[in-house]
């Protein structure tokens, strides 16, 4: 028997779903999607969507997340100040995109629903954090940054301002602004 070329069937069928979800997440809104709408879009049952993921809120951060990799790679230039800035300058650019301003979405419902404030943060925050752990790890190596950190605590002082400007303030988040938060964080972890 010949073997086929391509992706396996399974693969397609949840890139199909995790495309469709993106779509009307886009679309519609988090409110707005259901997983009978996935399944339609994707053309799938609603029992091929609930063979990989649980519920509604996991396969559209899935998606989300899948869109989001993309657009925010790790920097590396050498320095650990100017990867920070790179990285929550990238982070700030995507949540304030169409795409990006569907997080304020996701987080306004995940105060209702626990599942999906769970998934993303499991999904997309913990990476996230997990890249800004990965940047600052690498600064403690070139005796950039104080072997003491505390890297949670750091990632928080970081991007809490970002957040508190997108979600609460609406004041604007410019590269300036980005500058500042990470020069003023720098200077009390050196």
């Amino acid at each position: 028997m010949e073997k086929k070329l391509g992706r396996p069937r399974s693969e397609k069928t949840k890139e199909a779903i995790l495309s469709a979800a993106y779509q009307l997440l886009i679309e519609n809104g988090f409110g707005a999607i259901t997983i009978e709408k996935i399944a339609e879009r994707a053309g799938v049952s609603k029992a091929t969507i609930y063979k990989w993921w649980a519920n509604k809120a996991a396969v559209v951060m899935d998606a989300f997340f899948d869109a989001a990799v993309v657009r925010l790679p790790v920097p590396d230039t050498g320095s650990t100040i100017e990867d920070m800035v790179i990285q929550v300058n990238n982070l700030a650019d995507f949540l304030m995109s169409k795409e990006g301003k569907v997080i304020n979405q996701i987080i306004a419902e995940g105060q209702y629903d626990k599942n999906l404030a769970e998934a993303y943060r499991k999904i997309y925050f913990k990476p996230r954090r997990l890249d800004s752990r990965y940047i600052l790890e690498r600064g403690i190596a070139r005796g950039e940054v104080n072997k003491d950190l505390d890297i949670e605590l750091i990632t928080d002082l970081i991007f809490g301002p970002l957040f508190y400007r997108l979600l609460i303030t609406g004041d604007p988040v410019d590269e300036v602004f980005v500058k500042q938060i990470i020069n003023y964080a720098f200077q009390g972890i050196k």
